[in-house]
């Protein structure tokens, strides 16, 4: 026990998950904040920096930069460091005592009270000379030489000239660039950070079957057919187009229409039942063409700015190749028979799954790996993941990580409908963005408190919520009752609460009949059978869409996740909220009504204080759905929502007068 350690405290470092079991996630371009408790017995002046650089393999391993923390008060100390690049980043604490700092405030309050500090002088000579030698070992001998030189005036005692030394700033400053970090406190984790690129925090999404492309129920579509829907979807502002499954199509107990067990000759089957003799996972359906078709079809989407997400569905057919080829990879009975899928109360006669956590995972995981891999190959950079839930977390953990490490641009949407708990593991595990509750929410206050609770630390640190009024497989009682007026406004919540939202081909048309009252199925649903869609069907909303996308475009603060704050509204049928940048120069603030019937009016209470507004200030707002413009002053406004216009939106500008602006309002 000869030599001296630290005895500097570090905790509730943050963001971290799960004591550092998971990586926070952010976005290219952000800057981490990052907080952390530091302090120590005593009254020891304290350092702390941020260690942190972007994760490699050992033999690659950079260089750690050190970000200094700025003292907060009450022990909380912060500093934040740029993620300039897509991939994996780390970062950790450390802290110690600045000796020489602390003995110059010591010093400094027993010499303005008249005290003999030789002794006191004699110690500062000997910090300086261990300064000095750092500071030569750190190849700097100009400051070795002023440390010496001050050690040398403080060995004299007290005269005039040490003393001024002693209150030099600059000299602590110097001192202060060569600690003793023998006597440092590191953080006992290093806490690792996914930075994603722009697409798995912000985008538009639209989902539809390419085999009905054609539009008239009768003739399964192509992908060069399907090329031809592609101005359409990008006409609405979309910039995400989600396929089904685009998969071979087992026959063997093949649905047949509004999921019938019994399928005719004719009958298209789910694209969810995959695989059969033309192939699996990594086949096309003949149907809708070759791999270069599709290629052809992905090049074509990203020439508009739209990407293809595609679907992930780790199941199969019992005609499927792996299952012949690899029955280790199935659960069977004891009888032999193998096992169709359920997700209770839904079953599916046309699927088997696979044995996760059987024997033969050694083979299986890695080859369900290289499915996503083939299709990144060909292009693929999004999948919407079916049913996640129902896959262990560990496979999920392993896959995305083996995935990003070749490739972390890779983005992966959750849809995982289940418990709360579960939905959350698998976002800590990897994905990127989850589908949520907010199809069933559709009231004021359960609306609020579950945005609140998404947008929010600790969740918004690692969950991002994808929100899905539609989708093929939920068609919420909400919509089936509401008409034209309730697709408006479920569309505008849904774009203007979070950063990414989508919603499945007939919602512009305000599709909303059920298989059959109390069931959330669509009738003749799109799952089982060829649609004949009518695009120019009288009552569509697709102008509507169009111009809440486009604002979405145009708007910074509706492209970010994190920065959504609800406000008061005296009525109860009217949300009102605040979507911001950063740094204040975008703000908007959103009114929409739950009510698809009737008009609505209320008071809202307008957040100057958020919005960096005086309470006697006036200030422009431009409402950007009708395009008008009008002068607020004050806490309160007044909205009219009705159900052709059920949100208003309203860009704030405060006054700044410019010799070269004519618009005073920015």
């Amino acid at each position: 026990m000869s030599e001296r350690i630290g005895s500097t405290v570090i905790e509730n470092v943050r963001p971290e998950l799960d004591a550092g079991r998971w990586p926070v996630k952010r976005v290219e371009g952000d800057t981490l904040t990052v907080k952390a408790d530091v302090f120590k017995e005593g009254h020891d002046v304290l350092v702390a920096v941020v260690r942190w650089r972007q994760s490699a393999p050992k033999e690659q391993a950079t260089q750690w930069t050190e970000t200094p923390m700025v003292a907060r008060g009450n022990d909380l100390w912060e500093a934040g460091f740029p993620l300039a690049r897509n991939g994996r980043y780390e970062f950790t604490v450390e802290a110690w005592p600045d000796l020489f700092a602390t003995w110059v405030s010591e010093i400094k309050r027993k010499v303005d009270v008249g005290r003999d500090v030789r002794s006191e002088l004699l110690e500062g000579a000997a910090m300086l000379r261990a300064h000095a030698e750092r500071a030569q070992k750190a190849g700097s001998p100009e400051d070795a030489r002023r440390l010496t030189e001050a050690a040398a005036l403080f060995d004299k005692g007290m005269t005039p000239n040490a003393i001024a030394a002693a209150m030099d700033p600059g000299l602590a400053q110097v001192a202060s660039k060569y600690p003793d970090r023998s006597i440092a406190t590191r953080y006992d984790r290093v806490v690792e950070v996914f930075v994603d690129r722009e697409k798995a925090r912000s985008g538009s999404w639209y989902e539809f079957f390419p085999r009905s492309a054609l539009r008239d129920g009768r003739t399964h579509a192509t992908f060069r057919d399907a090329e031809k829907w592609l101005p359409y979807v990008q006409s609405m502002g979309f910039d995400i187009i989600y396929l089904p499954p685009i998969h071979p199509i087992g026959r063997t107990a093949r649905k047949g229409k509004n999921n019938s067990l019994t399928a005719g000759p004719e009958d298209v089957g789910s694209p969810w039942a995959i695989g059969g003799p033309e192939g699996g996972h990594k086949a096309v359906n003949p149907r809708l063409g070759t791999m270069e078709d599709f290629r052809t079809f992905l090049i074509a989407s990203n020439a508009l700015g739209i990407e293809i997400a595609l679907d992930l569905a780790f199941q199969c057919s019992p005609d499927h190749p792996y299952v012949k080829e690899h029955p280790e990879w199935f659960l069977h009975r004891p009888d032999g028979t193998i096992k169709t899928a359920e997700n209770p109360p839904k079953r599916y006669e046309d699927i088997v799954n696979f044995d996760w956590m059987g024997p033969g995972r050694a083979t299986l995981w890695p080859e369900l790996k290289s499915v996503v891999m083939h299709w990144v190959d060909q292009g693929v950079r999004i999948f919407r993941v079916d049913n996640p839930h129902t896959k262990p977390l560990q496979f999920w953990a392993w896959l995305i990580r083996e995935v990003h490490t070749v490739r972390p641009d890779i983005v992966f949407l959750s849809e995982a409908f289940t418990r709360p708990k579960v939905m959350k593991a698998l976002a800590k595990a990897g994905f990127q963005q989850s589908y949520t509750y907010f199809t069933w929410r559709n009231f004021k206050q359960e609306m609020e408190e579950y945005l609140t609770e998404l947008t929010t630390p600790p969740v918004s640190e690692f969950m991002r919520g994808n929100l899905w009024p539609n989708t093929p497989d939920i068609l919420p009682e909400f919509l089936q009752r509401s008409g034209p007026g309730g697709f408006r406004l479920r569309a505008a919540m849904a774009a203007t609460l979070s950063s990414v939202w989508g919603m499945y081909c007939g919602y512009e048309l305000c599709e909303g009949t059920p298989i059959k009252p109390g069931k959330e199925e669509y009738l003749d649903s799109e799952k089982y059978e060829l649609k004949a869609w009518d695009l120019d069907r009288p009552g569509n909303i697709r102008g509507y869409i169009s111009r809440l996308n486009a604002i979405r475009r145009e708007h910074r603060a509706f492209q970010l996740y994190d920065n959504l704050s609800f406000h008061r509204a005296d009525n109860d049928q009217v949300m009102f909220y605040l979507k911001r940048t950063p740094d204040g120069s975008g703000q908007v603030l959103v009114a929409v009504s739950f009510d698809p019937f009737n008009p609505q009016e209320s008071v809202l209470h307008v957040p100057l204080a958020e919005l960096g507004i005086q309470p006697d200030e006036t200030f422009q707002v431009h409402e950007l759905m009708k395009d008008t413009r009008s002068l607020w002053q004050g806490p309160t406004a007044h909205v009219r929502l009705t159900p052709e216009q059920p949100a208003a939106i309203w860009a704030v500008y405060r006054f700044r007068r410019s010799e070269q602006a004519f618009d005073y309002y920015e």
